[in-house]
């Protein structure tokens, strides 16, 4: 039974009564699965999302919302991956840590975007737990989006997007709502990881975005969207497997369960390090009107954000190590290399280029270096370089995160900072992909920097300026400041740019 003192707010759709926690000494409030859209359900199924019908009396937020329909990692990377989930059809809500439920403490407020590859992941995974926040002063806010073919799929009878138009409704309800948990609209900073980063970096260049964030995070994602035909394929394997048409008519008249065997069977070849058909942001001419790393480049949309942005030192060994690939290509060796060099479409230059500045490294090391600097970190890199050049008014800080994981084969590698990012590294679901041990101090250095962007826009080092500062965090303590650790790499590209792909702005050593 909640007890009395369960605190209580009044948002646009009705009051919610959410629990009390104590965190080192200092009272959270907390409200867990508050609708924020209407359950797509029925006809509504991949159509953008609605507003939540009003209800009357209390509504109990103590436990998180049902997850959207998403399919279980496989063997072996359900062992260092959690990914609850929890039944339902009411999807879309919000959950909100705060330190002081009252409007006119006006605090700094937090959004996390879950990553997952768009088909993946909740709001509901532990790591992600905001009570660290709320102790530092920050309402933190999470929520659910639709997944998959049910978010990203691309039909000819439905809007595309219909999981960033679901962001996009989370980010008003913010705007509308936040207040009265003790949050202040006006500084309202979004974060997001691979996926969630993605989606981020599409909404900086999105005009109907416009005035929902004034600071955002992309941990390992930059601006992107992808191919039509990419998404298009995903739909006709899932169509041609369930012997139904590629429209969204057809698709919602299918058992869910069903559903979801067919997407997993459509992307079992799809991966983010290897390519292949994949759902994800399409530009669409209206939310997304064209592609956001352009938009962005030309100075479009983001000017007056504040960004950090990064990522990890070896994101790849998180696709490569627990798949066994890293193990395939050391044997493949030159062929893997020559596989890299045609999904990147770089000259021959520049895997010569990284071969000679990883001595002693195998094939796997090269390769993943090389292809995740063609999608991540040049992107990343090229943002903060127009932003330099173009936007000096608006500040861009960088940072990388170096601290290899205790569970062999992983490295540094990608999602690792999640729990040190969220002070969560104490949970188990962070153990699983840390390995046992993961350092306090290095959790202390990351969620305080986080906290200070959140609150300030300066997460505690140098803007992005000629010099090319870079926070390394860990894997000793008290980090580092680096200036250009990856020029050398990213000059490589400049040398030979790839068919189609614009030379980047010159880095600061040549």
């Amino acid at each position: 039974m909640p007890a009395v003192s369960d605190p209580q707010v009044s948002t646009v759709h009705g009051t919610v009564r959410g629990r009390r926690a104590t965190v080192a000494g200092r009272p959270i409030a907390v409200f867990k699965g508050v609708p924020y859209a209407a359950p797509p359900q029925g006809p509504h199924r991949f159509r953008p999302p609605r507003p939540p019908e009003r209800w009357d009396g209390v509504r109990d937020a103590a436990d998180f919302g049902p997850t959207p329909p998403k399919p279980p990692y496989s063997e072996p990377f359900a062992r260092i991956l959690a990914d609850p989930a929890l039944p339902g059809d009411d999807w879309l809500t919000v959950n909100v840590w705060t330190p002081d439920p009252d409007p006119a403490a006006r605090l700094p407020v937090a959004v996390w975007v879950h990553g997952g590859s768009l088909t993946r992941g909740s709001s509901a995974l532990p790591v992600y737990d905001g009570l660290a926040f709320a102790r530092d002063g920050v309402v933190l806010v999470s929520f659910n989006y639709r997944l998959g073919v049910e978010g990203y799929g691309l039909f000819p009878d439905a809007p595309p997007n219909a999981g960033l138009r679901d962001q996009l409704a989370a980010l008003e309800w913010v705007r509308d709502n936040v207040a009265a948990f003790g949050g202040d609209p006006d500084r309202v900073t979004v974060f997001g990881e691979s996926a969630g980063a993605i989606s981020i970096g599409v909404l900086l260049a999105s005009p109907r975005a416009r005035g929902l964030f004034h600071r955002a995070v992309l941990q390992s994602g930059p601006p992107q969207t992808v191919e039509r035909d990419r998404v298009r394929r995903m739909v006709r394997r899932m169509a041609a497997r369930m012997k139904v048409p590629a429209t969204a008519e057809a698709f919602a008249r299918v058992d869910p369960a069903a559903l979801l065997a067919a997407q997993r069977e459509a992307g079992r070849r799809s991966s983010p390090l290897l390519g292949g058909a994949a759902f994800g942001v399409v530009v669409d001419g209206d939310l997304v009107p064209e592609d956001p790393m352009t938009a962005l480049t030309r100075g479009d949309g983001a000017a007056g954000i504040d960004l950090l942005m990064g990522w990890t030192a070896q994101e790849h060994l998180l696709w490569l190590g627990p798949s066994g690939l890293a193990e395939q290509f050391d044997r493949l060796g030159p062929l893997a290399l020559a596989w890299a060099k045609a999904r990147c479409r770089g000259g021959p230059g520049v895997v010569r280029g990284y071969r000679a500045l990883l001595p002693g490294a195998g094939a796997a090391e090269v390769v993943g270096q090389v292809v995740t600097d063609h999608l991540l970190r040049r992107p990343v890199h090229r943002l903060a370089e127009v932003r330099r050049l173009a936007a000096p008014g608006a500040r861009t800080h960088l940072y990388e995160f170096a601290w290899p994981s205790g569970v062999p084969g992983l490295g540094a590698c990608h999602a690792l900072e999640l729990g040190f990012v969220f002070d969560t590294v104490d949970v188990p679901e962070a153990a699983q992909l840390t390995g046992a041990g993961a350092p306090r101090w290095l959790a202390r250095e990351m969620h305080g920097a986080w906290v200070r962007f959140i609150t300030h826009g300066d997460p505690g080092w140098p803007a992005w300026d000629a010099r090319h500062p870079v926070r390394r965090f860990g894997p000793e303590p008290g980090g580092a400041v680096l200036h250009g650790p990856r020029d050398r790499a990213f000059a490589l590209w400049e040398q030979e740019p790839g068919p189609g792909e614009p030379a980047l702005a010159p880095t600061a050593t040549g």
